[in-house]
């Protein structure tokens, strides 16, 4: 197994960086809906303090994501794939990541206008308290959530078609 990406295949270090952030994301999307739901008590601040410290986390991860790709760039896809499939591809993954930042943003924002202390794990942050604007950054929290949904489902249904339709494995290229 090769540590850095080939023309045909990823190599562990993207690998890593994949299924890592697609863990933590599976295990995050549930948490914030499942937050949503409990009364303010001991219970939510724990499950909210997990909440930023995974978005937190899946931040910084997607940046060295980002950053490494640049060093490293990606496998080229199937010459038989059409060049709608390319765009689509490369769109939807342009949108998770932009999807990604503004979660991660919108969440840091929403609590700390708030009037609450952000940990970002080198040291906390406060502002000044500003209610109106905290439930803005909080709505596009929510509907950013619902598009990494989207994005997420479109990204497996592709694999999927690929498997069923093509009869191509593309996920070997990622596992």
């Amino acid at each position: 197994m090769k540590i850095f990406n080939t023309i045909s295949e990823y190599g562990v270090i993207s690998k890593s960086f994949h299924w890592i952030t697609a863990i933590l994301l599976f295990l995050q999307i549930p948490a914030g809906f499942y937050l949503v739901g409990l009364d303010f008590g001991e219970d939510r601040i724990t499950v909210e303090n997990y909440h930023v410290i995974g978005g937190i986390l899946i931040f910084y991860i997607t940046i060295l994501r980002l950053i490494y790709k640049i060093f490293n760039p990606t496998p080229s896809l199937n010459s038989s794939i059409f060049p709608g499939q390319k765009l689509i591809a490369k769109l939807n993954h342009i949108f998770l990541y932009l999807t990604i930042f503004t979660i991660t943003i919108s969440g840091a924002l929403k609590k700390l206008l708030g009037g609450e202390k952000l940990n970002i794990f080198i040291s906390k942050i406060k502002i000044k308290s500003n209610f109106e604007l905290a439930e803005i950054f909080y709505e596009i929290h929510i509907y950013a959530n619902y598009t990494l949904i989207a994005l997420i489902s479109l990204h497996i249904l592709a694999v999927i078609i690929h498997k069923i339709i093509f009869q191509e494995n593309i996920l070997r290229k990622i596992t």
